[in-house]
């Protein structure tokens, strides 16, 4: 009898990778978009997860305009990330589903040095980051070893908006570009974070807890800028983050330990490679 996997945020970019990668012949795959299913309406979320009783749960929902969430977006940030999680991982708990719940690097404030490992001191500096460790707390606490926290950074994918294509946007009308060269980081393909999620539901034998998922390697938003444009006429130019003032501050260096990924044996590509992967199915993409 297959298992069946419920995905939430599925018209997001890593929502839509999960459909489009778990495999329909070992699993029976229950999605829903932001529309088809309202994580922060707690009653409909339990009836729904009662109906459906999912073996796992991945988690993909959530509220990401970090900017906004610091004023008009404030409210809706905590009721997705850390109300909404909330009542996703309650009714997971009734139907005895284990949960996979995305967060950020934004939990941590930037100070330390060197990479963040999963049992750092968390301090976040902006209420997106407050909201998705609030969501952390939620799906730990309710959860126990049935609870699966991915903190990633730095997400791109093929569907949806993300950083790649604004530079590559950007570079159709511009010779010039300035981007931050002081604030520090992992990319992450939307795609290998999904691939990553369904490892862990095929491999039941990995334990619960918090792991860090992202693309090998780090870099600066101006490196991996000049990446992006590296087959373009446009110049990339590094500036520091005060000229760019945002309402949201970010943490200077959130580079992410990927120790905790390793353990789990699984392969994990550079940055550069996600990044030319990226380049090619976007083409095709286009082409189609």
């Amino acid at each position: 009898m297959k298992k069946t996997i419920l995905i939430t945020g599925t018209n997001g970019q890593l929502g839509t990778d999960l459909v489009h990668l778990v495999d329909s012949s070992l699993y029976e795959v229950v999605a829903f978009t932001k529309q088809g299913l309202d994580i922060t309406d707690s009653p409909v979320v339990e009836k729904t997860i009662q109906r459906i009783k999912p073996d796992w749960i991945l988690h993909a929902a959530a509220y990401t305009n970090v900017e906004a969430a610091e004023d008009e977006g404030k409210e809706m940030n905590w009721l997705v990330n850390a109300t909404g999680t909330e009542n996703v991982a309650k009714a997971a708990k009734q139907v005895r589903a284990k949960m996979i719940y995305v967060s950020t690097d934004y939990v941590f404030d930037g100070t330390k040095t060197t990479e963040y490992e999963v049992t750092d001191q968390v301090n976040p500096l902006n209420e997106y980051g407050k909201a998705k460790l609030a969501g952390e707390q939620a799906v730990q606490n309710i959860l126990g070893e049935d609870g699966y926290v991915i903190r990633t950074s730095w997400v791109f994918g093929i569907h949806g908006n993300n950083f790649v294509y604004t530079m590559m946007k950007l570079a159709e009308t511009r010779s010039e570009l300035n981007v931050v060269a002081d604030q520090f980081g992992r990319p992450t393909f939307s795609e290998d974070l999904a691939r990553f999620m369904l490892y862990l539901v095929g491999n039941s034998k990995i334990p619960g807890g918090i792991y860090h998922f992202s693309n090998d390697e780090s870099c600066s938003w101006y490196e991996f800028a000049t990446e992006i444009l590296a087959d373009t006429t446009t110049t990339v130019n590094p500036c520091n983050s005060d000229e760019f003032p945002q309402k949201a501050i970010r943490p200077v260096q959130s580079v992410l330990s990927l120790s905790s990924l390793k353990d789990t044996d699984f392969t994990v590509a550079t940055w550069n490679d996600a990044l030319n992967r990226f380049k090619n199915i976007s083409k095709t993409t286009q082409r189609n």
